[in-house]
């Protein structure tokens, strides 16, 4: 792997080890009987603070960690080091992070939590999903979207969806299982030689090693998506539970829990069985191009 591949890695990597590390200060606390509004006066914080840190979703510092285990009883000195070790390794700055003039806070966790995962899993029903985009429906998308940004802003916004895409195409690239409603497909953005183009990428990189795209068609009709586009994530790392991502308006949503999780889970799996396999799927996406 060259340089820019392992600090791509790395930098991802932290947003997990930030998640890793909150959700351990989280047991120990727990195992404690301590409470968070304790655990928050004990490093000059509050209680939300306590629980910003558990969920990863805040960066550490190491002085609060070496309180907080302190509070905890973690006296070993190798089980503290270890811990302060994922301080250091959580904080590492992502590649994204210089695109911070257009990239919403919310969003930036789960650019993190994309680029470490070992399987990505999406069902995508307004648009082709941003990692299988092409520059030209990229533009289309965000100008309709932003309808009074710059042109700069929008190149921006592009570049960045983009940069995104070499997971798909790196050393350790994802499994990427995606699920598009026809709808997707049908609804224009941009002109007919943006959508063509769009058409003839999709058919290329399903046919990647690591990417298996379906469709589902309007002829199927109701189906397991019905409370609209989600995403599962998974990750190498044992300790770490698969994260399911809803995108809002003005936010998102990361459930982590056992039985919210399994629902999605479900949901994909019908979804997949339901729909054309990538074979047919493929064909269905000649027959769209042919009609474009």
């Amino acid at each position: 792997m060259g340089r820019a591949g392992l600090v791509t890695a790395e930098a991802s990597g932290s947003v997990v080890r930030r998640i890793l590390l909150g959700s351990q200060l989280r047991r120990l606390r727990e195992s404690r009987g301590i409470t968070r509004e304790a655990a928050g006066y004990s490093i000059r914080a509050s209680e939300s603070k306590i629980s910003r840190l558990e969920l990863g979703r805040v960066s550490f510092k190491a002085r609060d960690v070496e309180d907080l285990l302190t509070l905890y009883g973690v006296t070993d000195g190798t089980e503290r080091e270890s811990l302060l070790g994922l301080v250091r390794e959580a904080n590492a700055a992502g590649w994204w992070h210089s695109y911070g003039d257009v990239l919403p806070g919310w969003f930036q966790t789960y650019i993190g939590l994309e680029g470490a995962a070992s399987l990505i899993r999406i069902y995508e029903v307004q648009f082709v999903h941003g990692l299988l985009q092409t520059e030209a429906y990229a533009q289309a998308v965000v100008k309709r979207g932003m309808p009074n940004a710059s042109a700069a802003e929008i190149d921006r916004r592009v570049a960045l969806r983009l940069e995104r895409q070499k997971v798909l195409v790196s050393e350790n690239a994802p499994v990427f299982h995606a699920v598009l409603d026809e709808a997707a497909l049908r609804r224009p953005y941009g002109d007919r030689d943006v959508m063509r183009g769009q058409l003839e990428h999709l058919i290329e990189i399903s046919q990647r090693p690591n990417v298996q795209l379906q469709v589902m068609p309007f002829s199927f009709g109701g189906h397991a998506g019905e409370s609209g586009a989600f995403t599962l994530l998974r990750f190498p790392e044992s300790d770490l539970q698969d994260i399911v991502y809803l995108e809002q308006l003005t936010s998102a949503l990361y459930l982590d829990k056992e039985e919210e999780v399994g629902q999605y889970a479900r949901a994909m799996e019908r979804l997949q069985a339901d729909c054309p396999d990538p074979d047919q799927t493929r064909d269905l996406l000649r027959g769209l191009l042919q009609l474009s």
